[in-house]
């Protein structure tokens, strides 16, 4: 699905504090494309859920603007702000069966009772529950209840939906089920989706585009790919996937490549960036995938001499934690292919890897 170029919501130097003092967001300014899938990202505390309370309308802002198709809503209570919510907790009325509970946000808005059904049983099909339609909320099961608050935050066509962490209440397979549910029904209708979660899988599964969020701040605004394959600092290199992270000071920098030395004297070669002058500090980040294991002599730039501390066996690929360059919990992730069985627990290796896959990022 391509994303069109206009923009359905905009935050303007949007600030929230709760207090006068302690600002939760500072400074936010984000673009939402219409028909995209923004998710944002980040810990608890971060300020990403405090975002989509103000722009659901359940928050006032502090200071800034929030525009939804280009007009101001600061001011507009949420049940005018046309928005679709999908909550952690369903929200779902519990005394009514699930066509009334969908039929709801429909007869708020006056629909004729022939179109309520309609879209009512669109809806149903939509999420794959035609059948459930006289069961009461109580009669389904969390992956059921979860499908249903999906339905009832689209069948009244809303422009876009807001989605709270909607599926941290179900187990790990029905979760990871629900994903690929709601991603493919974003993919098939078109509508702007805003999500909200802690979870970083489920944010690269999912999403067009993420936030991620830290101290009131989005620190980087990224495609998932871009994301994880070139973070910009060392906080997102740290919170999206599994890093090595190696402390050192800048001693050169030349255009696309710096020289780092880590405080336990070992020089790396890295691509610079985010970082300082010459003798400023530095953080390298390197994914334990983009490590070699015995890499052929002068292919790389980084090569260095370890020993296997510690290996579990994951089916698809291996988990080596390696001592090296001073760390013992250099952590390397080894395709299970033939070739590789020589490693064992306490057995000599040589791990390298190049420049372009270290990154020297900021010094938190």
């Amino acid at each position: 699905m391509g994303i069109e170029t206009d923009t359905i919501v905009r935050f303007i130097d949007v600030q929230k504090s709760y207090d006068g003092e302690t600002l939760v967001v500072k400074n936010l300014n984000l673009d939402i494309a219409r028909g995209e899938f923004l998710t944002m990202l980040g810990p608890s505390g971060s300020g990403k859920t405090t975002c989509l309370m103000m722009l659901a309308g359940f928050e006032p802002a502090t200071h800034g603007e929030i525009t939804l198709n280009g007009r101001p809503i600061n001011n507009v209570p949420p049940h005018k702000r046309g928005i679709g919510m999908v909550f952690q907790n369903y929200a779902l009325f519990p005394h009514m069966t699930v066509s009334e509970n969908l039929a709801f946000p429909l007869q708020v808005r006056k629909m004729p009772k022939a179109e309520i059904e309609q879209r009512i049983a669109k809806a149903l099909d939509m999420v794959r529950l035609p059948q459930f339609a006289h069961r009461r909320p109580g009669q389904l099961s969390g992956g059921q209840q979860q499908r249903v608050a999906v339905a009832r935050a689209l069948v009244f066509d809303p422009d876009l939906v807001l989605m709270d962490e909607p599926l941290g209440a179900l187990d790990k397979n029905l979760r990871e089920e629900m994903q690929y549910e709601i991603k493919h029904i974003h993919e098939n209708l078109g509508v702007s989706v805003v999500y909200v979660t802690h979870d970083q899988s489920e944010a690269l599964t999912m999403s067009n585009r993420i936030a991620v969020f830290n101290d009131g701040e989005v620190k980087q605004l990224s495609t998932p790919d871009e994301l994880y394959e070139r973070p910009s600092n060392a906080f997102v290199a740290k919170f999206i996937g599994e890093n090595n992270r190696l402390l050192g000071t800048v001693k050169a920098v030349n255009g696309k490549t710096c020289t780092v030395q880590l405080d336990e004297g070992m020089l790396i070669h890295a691509l610079p960036v985010a970082v300082g002058a010459v003798g400023s500090r530095t953080t390298l980040s390197l994914r334990p995938e983009r490590v070699v294991v015995n890499p052929p002599d002068g292919k790389l730039a980084n090569v260095f001499d370890g020993e296997v501390e510690e290996l579990i066996y994951l089916g698809d690929h291996i988990r080596a934690r390696v001592s090296v360059c001073g760390h013992n919990d250099f952590i390397v992730k080894v395709p299970n292919a033939i070739g590789h069985a020589t490693l064992s627990k306490r057995s000599p290796v040589r791990v390298g890897w190049s420049l372009e896959d270290c990154r020297a990022l900021d010094c938190p």
